[in-house]
């Protein structure tokens, strides 16, 4: 499974609910994935996946 090293985010599940006769039905259950980026600013000379929010809050400490 593909998921942030650091955060351990990978994909979250969700459908949609529709009304039929004053009960709920789900009818489509999707996953949507996390924005996860090859990047080497976690350990260097490695390149590991990190997502997009973590990858913006390491730059900005090491500044």
């Amino acid at each position: 499974m593909r998921q942030c090293k650091r955060c351990k985010k990978s994909y979250q599940k969700g459908g949609t609910r529709k009304l039929l006769r004053g009960h709920y039905n789900v009818t489509k259950v999707g996953r949507k994935k996390a924005n996860l980026q090859l990047s080497m600013l976690y350990t260097p000379g490695k390149r590991v996946l990190l997502c997009t929010r973590c990858i913006k809050t390491l730059s900005k400490t090491k500044k």
